[in-house]
């Protein structure tokens, strides 16, 4: 069994979609798991029906507008990277409505209802896919992995949105009596439980260069020192579930495939700037063409 894992990691997923791109349509690869979380889960629907080309164009054409119904900072240009600071009004204003995160992403669950449709919906809930989506139970303090098997299509798309909620600067949504948020606060790459649900061979993009770099800039406002934050704790995250995933897989005896980003690709994946993506998305074709190129001169070389 076969398994295709994207890992969260906001704007950079579309170096995600150039890598997965290049496995399905030039290398031909079927997968019977397909795992995301946060930026991944809003990938692997469409990926697993091969319809790389309706989630290309929704990822290098999307926005800060596209996600936020109330974006709670401003973007600028600093030293030549993009970097955030509060958006005092919005934050005001989404306090003043009651609400418990600085900003809200309201607008990212109707794109996601208009990018994947009921049709598509059954067409994978009646396939023998399985697309699995990664979500935090905040009340419970668990992981929880939500199967398309298992859901409506209203339930799945808001499984989704809820995978992405990056709080406190997105939704944080009540749901079936527990507070859910952005699946990545419990699992980044969620490899064991691919292998656990019977993955024999794992393809896995990571959203975060092999070996750390030094990639964030001197917090100047609280949400720089927030940001900074929560991307620290997400690397040691990330950090433990590869480490726990290469455990599973040699207890399973199964493989695994890592494909990093090369080079470091933004300071800031809460910052959707369109045509960055587009480069991105290149890139992480051209990224996993060459990996493939070399593995081929390794195999022949043997």
């Amino acid at each position: 069994m076969r398994a295709l894992i994207i890992s969260g990691g906001g704007s950079k997923g579309a170096f995600a979609g150039g890598v997965a791109q290049y496995l399905i349509q030039d290398l031909q690869k079927e997968y019977d798991l397909y795992l995301g979380t946060s930026t991944g889960s809003l990938m692997v629907s469409h990926l697993a029906l091969g319809m790389v080309e309706k989630i290309k164009e929704v990822y290098t054409s999307v926005n800060q507008n596209s996600i936020f119904s109330n974006c709670p900072f401003t973007v600028r240009k600093r030293f030549g990277e993009d970097t955030i600071g509060i958006n005092h009004l919005n934050v005001l204003k989404n306090f003043l409505r009651g609400s418990k995160t600085f900003g809200e992403s309201k607008n990212l669950l109707k794109l996601i209802g208009q990018v994947f449709t009921i049709e598509e919906f059954e067409t994978l809930k009646e396939s023998e896919k399985d697309i699995i989506i990664t979500v935090s139970n905040l009340s419970l303090n668990a992981v929880e992995y939500k199967s398309i098997k298992e859901f409506s299509y209203e339930d799945f798309c808001e499984w989704i949105w809820i995978s992405c909620n990056y709080i406190p600067f997105m939704s944080l949504v009540r749901k079936n009596g527990c507070d859910y948020a952005d699946g990545g606060f419990a699992v980044m790459v969620p490899i064991e439980e691919a292998i656990k649900r019977g993955a024999t061979h794992v393809d896995a993009i990571v959203l975060h260069t092999e070996t750390p770099l030094f990639n964030r800039l001197p917090a100047r406002s609280p949400f720089n020192a927030l940001t900074n934050l929560f991307s620290y704790m997400m690397d040691r995250i990330e950090f433990q579930n590869i480490k726990i995933g290469k455990y599973e897989a040699k207890i399973k005896d199964a493989t695994i495939n890592f494909y990093y980003t090369p080079s470091l690709l933004t300071t800031n994946s809460l910052v959707f700037n369109k045509e960055e993506m587009k480069k991105w998305w290149e890139v992480g074709y051209e990224y996993a063409k060459t990996k493939e190129l070399d593995r081929q001169e390794i195999l022949d070389e043997e």
